[in-house]
């Protein structure tokens, strides 16, 4: 009996060792083949990313590639890329404003079946009672983004509204919240019935920040650190302000356009002079170069990977909202114009028959392209944060998909 007893002591303890070793090469495999898909599209001498993989409360994947700011932007040497960098996270922000909505909904301060009109009387549009803030956050509302993008737009948008800027490119670098919703006072159409179709929007979102402040009497940035950031243990996220100083912050970056003189290829003008570097390469291409960079609640949060880590976790462990409210922004509510994809409150949700699941979001503005998801069947977090927006994403990520399927179990 004693005898059987060792042997079986013995072979459970060959076979923790077995799986120990099998394990620990499957994360050097892992390692070696998101280094291989990662260092071709992140030399290491230009703008780059960070990327993380996380599978329970173990960092199983943890690199930096390139620069943060680009040697000769701000100094000489530049600065590189770590986790603490904090990046433009863009469209990645709206789950934010989702929760943050969400919350409010816990304490009694709102409902997402509430109408817009209700928190907008200023709306004229009879359709306003009957879109909801549940609308909103889905992107079913049906509402357009009517913001002025052309001179034509420009010139009808200021026929009917006042504004501080005297251009159309200004407007469009440069508006705040309050100017960029503005079209909806006289809006008189919208794209298709609420609720029965699903269009990507940024200005509905925006609409999150101005019921906040409406709700709780506080300014959005207080309110927003002290019931989502600070519960999330992010304690250096901000959201952008045009003034407002943001340590260990990335600059944006797209490559340089090129044109033909005379025979050559040549760098194309540079008629704001933007800044570029020696090689005229890469052009700085974050606020005052890119497009609708002033609003908050759809985009404007900077943050870095590890702080993005504490949040992925407190959100997990219902530290931010409850865990009802997490499953409602979980809940798929309308399919999206992606593959196997549905979206929720704030994330869209992957249904690939030939893989696990995945709850995700993307984000880009300027030169940042970003994407952060979970596969909650394997319990793997993962993110790519980058500074540069030309790295075939969809592509990049659907790479690394399968080296997480192949090595995880």
């Amino acid at each position: 009996m004693k005898h059987s007893y060792l042997i079986y002591i013995v072979s459970l303890i060959f076979a923790a060792c077995q799986t120990k070793t099998e394990t620990m090469q499957n994360l050097t495999s892992l390692t070696h083949d998101l280094d291989s898909i990662l260092q071709q599209r992140f030399p290491d001498d230009e703008p780059g990313a960070c990327v993380i993989v996380k599978q329970g409360d173990s960092l199983i994947y943890n690199r930096c590639f390139g620069y943060a700011i680009l040697p000769g932007h701000e100094n000489e040497e530049g600065v590189r890329i770590t986790p603490d960098t904090k990046f433009n996270i863009c469209s990645v922000s709206k789950q934010f404003s989702a929760l943050a909505l969400l919350k409010l909904e816990e304490m009694g301060l709102i409902s997402l079946q509430d109408p817009v009109k209700k928190y907008f009387p200023k709306f004229q549009a009879p359709f306003f009672d009957h879109i909801t803030l549940a609308n909103l956050l889905s992107h079913t509302s049906g509402l357009p983004d009517s913001r002025p993008r052309t001179q034509a737009e420009w010139k009808r948008y200021t026929a009917l509204h006042d504004t501080q800027f005297k251009t159309v490119e200004d407007f469009k670098r440069f508006c705040e919240v309050e100017e960029s919703v503005r079209y909806m006072e006289t809006l008189d159409s919208l794209a298709f019935e609420p609720g029965s179709q699903y269009e990507y929007q940024n200005p509905t979102f925006q609409l999150a920040e101005l019921i906040i402040e409406q709700v709780t009497g506080t300014d959005f940035d207080t309110w927003m650190k002290e019931n989502i950031f600070i519960p999330a243990g992010m304690t250096e996220t901000v959201y952008f302000e045009p003034e407002r100083e943001i340590k260990n912050m990335a600059h944006g970056y797209q490559p340089v356009g090129f044109t033909t003189l005379n025979g050559d290829n040549v760098p194309a003008e540079n008629p704001f002079d933007y800044w570029r570097d020696k090689k005229q390469k890469w052009e700085e291409n974050d606020y005052g170069e890119a497009s609708f960079y002033g609003t908050k609640a759809d985009g404007g949060i900077y943050t870095s990977p590890m702080e993005f880590l504490k949040y992925d976790e407190a959100l997990y462990h219902d530290k931010i909202v409850s865990k009802t409210s997490r499953e409602k922004a979980h809940t798929a509510y309308i399919l999206t114009d992606i593959d196997y994809t549905d979206y929720g409150y704030g994330f869209f949700l992957e249904h690939n028959p030939n893989r696990s699941n995945k709850i995700y979001h993307t984000g880009d503005n300027g030169g940042f392209l970003i994407f952060e998801g979970r596969i909650p069947e394997k319990d793997i977090f993962y993110l790519v944060f980058a500074n540069r927006p030309d790295w075939e994403r969809e592509i990049t990520i659907e790479a690394i998909d399968q080296v997480l399927m192949k090595y995880i179990p």
